[in-house]
């Protein structure tokens, strides 16, 4: 079965997403297995063309909402991709953009462009059709970019978190790990956190201190500008 394009669609503009999630296994992608023509039962990123009345932000947030249920979701635009024969059936242009999600707070809905949508861990991505594979690495490169300037991977974590859950997911985002002491030297120095005197429930080790983002005093730094030094 190939795809129908509707009236109200650009068939030849398009929108992909890398959708980047993170729990206790690492930092994972959100796929979908394709349900139509080209590259149909492959896992591919998830992703649409865009409606005739509505511009690309929305689109993005559009086809997201489908797959997952999740409104208002981080996102940033990462590039367009162009090459002529990037997609087989006609010339398509794509504009890429990057997305954080929780993962336990989404149910996950595979919409009626996919058959399944699962989470892999970034380690585990399966072979993607098109040119998904360099979206992606182009995707991760970016937030990799803006994790050194801007706070954008507590979009990640829960509210409340230990500091282990931090440097833990610090660590899935860069690929590499940190000398624990020196990360948290770093890190309580920046005054981004704040400390909600409230400690883990129901874990059978020490129980560790929650921490929470301080966003006043973020915005207080953006303004002269920083980086992240981990």
């Amino acid at each position: 079965m190939k795809e129908t394009v509707p009236s109200n669609i650009l068939e030849s503009i398009s929108i992909d997403c890398t959708v980047f999630g993170f729990d206790s296994e690492g930092l994972k992608i959100l796929l979908i297995k394709r349900k139509f023509e080209p590259e149909k039962g492959s896992w591919a990123l998830p992703g649409g063309f865009i409606m005739t009345d509505e511009n690309l932000q929305d689109s993005a947030q559009r086809i997201l909402q489908s797959l997952t249920g999740a409104d208002k979701v981080y996102m940033e635009q990462v590039e367009c991709f162009g090459d002529v024969d990037r997609y087989p059936l006609r010339r398509v242009l794509t504009i890429s953009y990057f997305a954080l999600i929780k993962p336990d707070l989404i149910s996950l809905a595979a919409g009626a462009e996919a058959d399944e949508v699962q989470w892999f861990l970034v380690k585990d991505i399966p072979k993607l059709p098109f040119d998904h594979s360099i979206i992606l690495n182009t995707s991760l490169s970016k937030l990799r970019a803006r994790a050194k300037t801007k706070p954008i991977g507590f979009e990640l974590l829960a509210k409340k978190f230990t500091l282990t859950e931090l440097q833990t997911m610090y660590e899935a985002i860069f690929g590499r790990e940190f000398d624990k002491r020196n990360f948290r030297k770093k890190i309580l120095h920046m005054k981004i956190l704040h400390n909600t005197k409230e400690k883990q429930i129901g874990v059978a080790h020490r129980a560790a201190e929650l921490f929470s983002f301080n966003i006043e005093t973020y915005n207080l730094m953006k303004e002269d500008g920083f980086i992240f030094d981990l």
